[in-house]
């Protein structure tokens, strides 16, 4: 079984899909940790460079477009996504 990077590179949107998929497993941490920024009021530029490895400076609106969407899903993960993960996770 391999296993998942701890800080795996983002797409430029996150899923919007009502399952959990197998981006959402593997970006648990990504999830959290922007979860974290955002409870600690961080600013949006900081995290999408730290945490999504993504320059606001060169690239402004894909920053921002991935951390809107990943932020949203994040917070999907903590209202409806840990019931999959309890279920047994995405579908295969």
């Amino acid at each position: 079984m391999a296993k998942t990077p701890l800080d795996p590179p983002v797409s430029d949107t996150a899923p919007a899909e009502s399952v959990l998929t197998g981006y959402d497993e593997q970006h648990l941490v990504t999830y959290l940790r922007l979860l974290d920024a955002d409870a600690d009021g961080a600013d949006w530029r900081e995290v999408a460079k730290v945490v999504l490895h993504i320059d606001p400076d060169r690239e402004p609106e894909r920053a921002r477009r991935a951390w809107e969407s990943h932020l949203a899903r994040a917070k999907w993960m903590t209202e409806s996504g840990y019931r999959h993960l309890l279920l047994g996770g995405a579908p295969n």
